[in-house]
């Protein structure tokens, strides 16, 4: 028996996908489980497979095209089986979008019309209206001066005459001949003047050697869920970005010490000491549910990843129950995956808390956005070798910024502040994670 098949929800947020491919075409054999497309959504290509075997009797999307969630996309059957039916069915929406689509048309046509009426009820002499037909005029901007306010010829005139006359001075006029410009092309209210040609004639030669040009190009489906998510970030949550330096002496010999065992980056250390200081400040790794705060005892910390065309938020999940090496080979095997286009759903969801790292391209202090429905995120920045007076002498000491962006909804600001404070113990003294 045929069935239609729809565009398949991957995930609680996914409300759209876009068909990138169709890998089998109308009247191709299809077994059970084998590719029929591949379906961009939510920063991934997904590849999508027939729920049943059978023959494609019907495509009812397009490759580029976007459709919503569950709604009709193809048609699998038998290759002698009647699917008028189901074609009827799918296609009850799309003749509701045209109804609709004529009824919009009817609306402009009759203000149109509304308009043409309008236009018609002015009272205007038949010479005049020719001439204002011939010379693009408005006629319901112009005042008649006729018997009961009808315009006559001379209106037109008058209306055309002053709507194209120029107010120029005698040198604005003689050097616009020169170069050859032309003072209707001038927008200034009032007097043009010499200085006015000058300048005009400096613009246009200026953008002459820019050759300036704009162009226009669709969002791919990964920017527009990174624009979508983010203003709905900025709207939903009052936010505020608190900055602490934190002296990494000690993290950077630690780090150092690690490379003949295993080699960690700051980011894993990070990840390592936000894992215990998020179950101290429960709020930091809460979430907001309408009016309802849900807590949590556990931490799945997103790292943000950037690509060539956006950025991606894998997640590590249950990191407070992960040694160190284990943290840093899943953030290597994560990020791979990330930059391959190998992520799942899974891999993308249940964050809650995120870390994203500006350090290496020289970021002093950023505010990152947060990453909903978290309710908290951190951003490092780059090292900087700091003098510092140490026991009567200066010393350089090596010193890098968190910015902490939280909801003010969920965490006060002496809240954020304790919680950066206490990263920052474990920062300078990482022994600490031992106890």
């Amino acid at each position: 028996m045929a069935e239609i098949v729809v565009m398949p929800k991957l995930g609680l947020t996914m409300k759209e996908g876009k068909i990138v491919k169709w890998c089998k075409s109308e009247g191709d054999k299809i077994n059970e489980g084998e590719t029929l497309l591949e379906v961009a959504t939510d920063k991934l290509t997904n590849d999508i497979e027939a729920i049943k075997g059978g023959v494609v009797r019907k495509l009812l999307a397009q490759e580029g095209d976007v459709v919503p969630c569950l709604e009709p996309i193809a048609i699998i059957g038998d290759s002698d089986e009647d699917i008028s039916s189901l074609l009827l069915n799918s296609r009850e929406d799309s003749d509701k979008e045209k109804a609709d689509k004529v009824s919009n048309d009817k609306e402009k046509a009759k203000e149109k019309d509304e308009k043409s009426s309008k236009s018609e009820r002015i009272k205007i002499s038949p010479v005049a209206k020719k001439l204002a037909k011939e010379n693009g005029v408005d006629i319901t901007k112009v005042v008649g001066t006729g018997p009961q306010g009808r315009i006559v010829k001379g209106d037109i005139e008058k209306y055309i005459e002053n709507k194209d006359k120029v107010k120029a001075s005698p040198m604005a006029e003689k050097y616009a001949e020169k170069l050859n410009v032309k003072l209707s092309d001038i927008n200034k209210d009032g007097r043009i003047m010499k200085s006015d040609v000058l300048s005009f004639d400096r613009n246009l030669k200026l953008i002459e050697a820019a050759s300036p040009r704009e162009e226009r190009v669709p969002m791919d489906e990964m920017r527009k869920v990174i624009a979508q998510r983010m203003s709905q970030s900025w709207e939903r949550s009052p936010s505020v970005t608190y900055d602490i330096k934190v002296d990494i002496t000690n993290l950077r010999r630690l780090k150092n010490e690690l490379k003949e065992i295993h080699k960690v980056t700051y980011t894993d250390l990070l990840v390592k000491i936000l894992s215990k200081a998020l179950l101290e400040f429960p709020l930091l790794n809460c979430s907001i549910d309408d009016e309802e705060i849900v807590y949590r005892n556990y931490t799945n910390i997103g790292i943000a990843v950037a690509l060539e065309n956006g950025l991606i938020v894998p997640v590590v999940k249950y990191a407070n129950v992960k040694g160190l090496k284990e943290i840093s080979s899943e953030i290597k095997e994560l990020a791979f995956k990330a930059r391959n286009n190998e992520l799942s759903t899974e891999d993308l969801t249940g964050g809650t808390f995120t870390i994203t790292n500006l350090g290496m391209y020289g970021i002093a202090s950023f505010s990152p956005i947060i990453n909903q429905p978290e309710v908290a995120i951190l951003g490092v920045n780059t090292i900087e070798e700091t003098p510092v007076l140490e026991n009567g002498n200066i010393i350089n000491k090596p010193f890098m910024k968190l910015s902490l962006t939280a909801d003010h909804r969920a965490v006060d600001g002496a809240v954020a502040a304790q919680f950066l404070y206490k990263v920052k113990q474990y920062v300078e003294k990482p022994e600490i994670l031992m106890l």
